[in-house]
């Protein structure tokens, strides 16, 4: 993606004394907007925030939802849902009451309980916290709003719904509350450490949406559009990335110089 240039500022510096001779060609410096004030060393990381920022941050998350990226993945995951619809009934049959599936499947139920990724979020954070470590806590808390996002849309969608489960037992079927959140999860993992780092997660996510059906508690079509529902919230959490900046010094006649600024928005 070109960057975009949005702002031309024209600086003319006084340059009596100088060398005759000017530069020929742009001098590029480039900087992110955290080195603004300070040219020297890498980008400064987020100090800790607090669990009282927690619902705060949630609200601005709430805020951000509207936004062309996450239009694309509503039509992802409402696309990839709708074709595997038809699939819903025999993938059940399939796998329900499978012996040999029982003892591969069993730990995902509890693998995708809200109890063990708010536990493991909440000890990221106070790892991270106790040991006065910013980018850890920073990770924490963005998991927890990621959680806590991703219910908050799921439940909407349930009540909204009102898809019967497959087992009968409720009509909260639509979308699968396990795989939005173990997606959230996974999602915010990968922005903040990398596909290295989010390959495992992604793998564990996929793996508890399919105990899902296995349990006979979900359709197909609803782990598809939970893992939709997870891959939103945890985009939606850490889309505050660093911006790039790129500044262009350019000579002018006359002794002068023009900066111009262009703008690259970078995940973080």
């Amino acid at each position: 993606m070109f960057p975009q240039v949005f702002v031309s500022a024209a600086v003319v510096a006084s340059l009596a004394g100088a060398p005759a001779e000017a530069p020929s060609l742009p001098i590029s410096v480039s900087a992110t907007l955290d080195q603004v004030q300070k040219p020297a060393g890498p980008p400064e990381t987020p100090r800790h925030t607090g669990l009282k920022a927690l619902f705060r941050g949630v609200a601005t998350d709430l805020r951000h939802l509207p936004s062309r990226q996450n239009l694309m993945w509503v039509g992802i995951g409402g696309g990839l849902a709708l074709a595997v619809h038809p699939l819903d009934d025999n993938l059940n049959r399939h796998l329900t009451g499978n012996d040999a599936a029982d003892a591969v499947f069993a730990p995902g139920k509890f693998i995708g309980q809200t109890y063990v990724l708010v536990g493991s979020s909440l000890t990221v954070y106070a790892t991270g916290r106790l040991r006065d470590q910013p980018k850890v806590s920073h990770l924490g808390m963005d998991l927890l709003r990621s959680l806590l996002l991703s219910e908050i849309i799921t439940q909407s969608l349930k009540y909204t719904t009102s898809r019967e489960r497959p087992d009968h037992s409720n009509d909260h079927s639509f979308p699968s509350g396990h795989a939005a959140e173990t997606f959230a999860f996974a999602t915010a993992l990968e922005r903040h450490l990398g596909w290295k780092g989010a390959v495992p997660a992604y793998l564990t996510s996929s793996y508890v949406a399919m105990s899902r059906l296995h349990d006979n508690r979900h359709w197909l079509s609803d782990v598809v559009f939970g893992s939709a529902v997870g891959i939103i919230a945890g985009r939606t959490v850490t889309r505050h990335g660093r911006t790039q900046w790129d500044y262009t010094l350019v000579p002018t006649k006359g002794g002068g110089a023009m900066i111009l600024v262009s703008r690259h928005p970078t995940s973080f």
